[in-house]
């Protein structure tokens, strides 16, 4: 786990995290952050889903009984989603929302939420817990490369013409037909999140709870502080609010020895070195179509490599340079300089810990934003991107030789992951900064826009132009009925001098 360095606080905090809708894969990003200020004496109290993962004096976790989690049974069905698999949570959440208040324990953090210093959550899956913010500070995680819907609600309106959208990348500079689809999904995404999707279903079983509450949406727009998992430097620059805090890459750590069978496996590669093979947490093997994982054995079969493949179950005919395992240190495997390419799906976490440990990699996206940062992959040169309705053994083949033979992908690679470890400070100690800040000023309302309290009308100024567009039109028809005064005159005076 990553240190921080920075001065000790002059005092302990309490801080709660609630993340009742949070799977395994959201909390990657929040255990490093949740470690650092417990390390620094901070009292931390997290409501979660998933099963206890800390082992700390600091931290108290109150494992909650809500049920499955929001993952559909098999993501590979939702490849084509036009919300990228949002509209699923409309089948989970409310019904854990609607589960949450009931929950004793839940009612008690609630009532008692004044005595924390700070709130903390993702503003993904978890809005049902945006009510322990009323009266508290709120600082929100975004998992995602960035999200302008949230952005704008803070009053940094992202340009589509050149900002993309939460699931989808272009190549720059955007074309027309490029700027147009992003103008779309600009307005589509947060508008079904918000307005006809799943938000509103869990406004109304939060609000059979708590009718007190203002929407959920208004409690979000008083957040005062979002850490942004991104990172310009391997993506694009885009202006940021003193309240948008670039953290991408907190999770990212050193490599550590390798246990044992690991190491002797990619030690017997020899030179012609080893490819890692993962799906992530969520979109796990076990799920791959069969059609697809035939295709998988048969192209590692043909390839001199070894291969590491994260694979939850037994798996009959695999070649003998194959190695099975249903858990391994991911991040410990990108950095071995033996490990040549990394065959993702294109995960926010798994891509950064790619850049981060100079592996290139083959990116074949499944849903959500994956999609975007395959691209972002291409784009940087660091790699190459799929699609699963194209794959066949040769292209699988193909495109793993072309990756590990041509030089320029391993060149790029360690480029920018020069260019993101070369920076003041690291991404942890900025956000354990920022929120230690946060806290040290009552919600640090310095950091905040003086947009966030417009409307959309003030923001982009439609009175003042609607006023400006009335002031020109009786101008307008002003002059034109003067012209038509002095003309009707006009004519009656050249009619007098021709009768005279």
């Amino acid at each position: 786990m990553p240190k921080v360095n920075l001065p000790h606080p002059a005092r302990s905090y309490n801080i709660l995290l609630p993340m009742p809708g949070s799977d395994a894969n959201h909390w990657n990003l929040l255990i490093p952050l949740t470690k650092a200020l417990a390390d620094r004496g901070h009292k931390i109290v997290t409501l979660q889903a998933i099963p206890a993962v800390f082992n700390h004096p600091n931290i108290t976790e109150v494992v909650l009984p809500l049920g499955r989690s929001n993952s559909p049974s098999n993501h590979f069905d939702i490849r084509r989603s036009l919300t990228g698999g949002i509209h699923l949570l409309e089948e989970t959440l409310p019904a854990k929302a609607s589960k949450f208040y009931t929950i004793p324990v839940v009612k008690d953090f609630y009532r008692r939420r004044k005595e924390f210093d700070v709130i903390i959550t993702t503003h993904i899956f978890n809005e049902m817990a945006y009510p322990f913010a009323l009266g508290v500070p709120l600082i929100l995680v975004i998992t995602t490369p960035q999200d302008s819907r949230l952005s704008a609600v803070m009053g940094n309106v992202h340009h589509p013409a050149y900002v993309p959208n939460l699931h989808h990348d272009y190549p720059h500079p955007l074309g027309f037909l490029d700027r147009l689809q992003n103008l779309f999904f600009h307005i589509y995404l947060p508008g079904y999140w918000g307005l006809w999707g799943y938000v509103p279903k869990i406004q109304k079983e939060v609000s059979a709870h708590l009718p007190d509450i203002p929407p959920l949406l208004d409690i979000e727009r008083n957040v005062s502080l979002v850490l942004l998992n991104y990172q310009f430097v391997a993506g694009y620059a885009m202006p940021l609010l003193p309240s948008e805090v670039e953290v991408g890459g907190m999770h990212c750590v050193p490599g550590q020895p390798l246990p044992q069978d690991l190491e002797s496996w990619i030690k017997g590669a020899g030179p012609v070195g080893v490819v890692y093979f993962s799906l992530g947490t969520v979109a796990t093997g076990t799920k791959m179509p069969l059609k697809y994982r035939d295709l998988f054995v048969k192209a590692f079969a043909r390839l001199q490599y070894r291969f590491i493949w994260k694979f939850e179950s037994a798996l009959e005919d695999v070649s003998e340079n194959v190695l099975l395992r249903s858990h391994l240190p991911q991040q410990d495997i990108l950095a071995d300089p033996r490990v040549k390419l990394f065959i993702s799906h294109g995960g926010r976490l798994s891509t950064q810990e790619a850049v981060y440990h100079a592996t290139p990699v083959l990116v074949i996206p499944i849903f959500a934003d994956q999609h975007r940062n395959a691209l972002e992959i291409v784009r940087q040169g660091v790699g190459l991107s799929l699609h699963w309705d194209e794959l066949t053994v040769d292209l699988l083949v193909n495109s793993i030789k072309e990756i590990i033979n041509n030089g320029r992908y391993m060149s790029n690679i360690k480029k920018v992951s020069a260019v993101i470890r070369d920076r003041p400070e690291s991404p942890l100690d900025r956000a354990v900064f920022w929120t230690e800040h946060v806290i040290r000023h009552q919600g640090a309302l310095h950091l905040k826009s003086p947009a966030a309290q417009l409307s959309w009308v003030e923001f982009f100024m439609l009175d003042i132009l609607a006023f400006l567009f009335l002031v020109a039109l009786a101008v307008s028809l002003t002059l034109r009925k003067f012209l038509q005064t002095a003309c009707t005159i006009r004519k009656r005076e050249r009619s007098k001098t021709k009768e005279a």
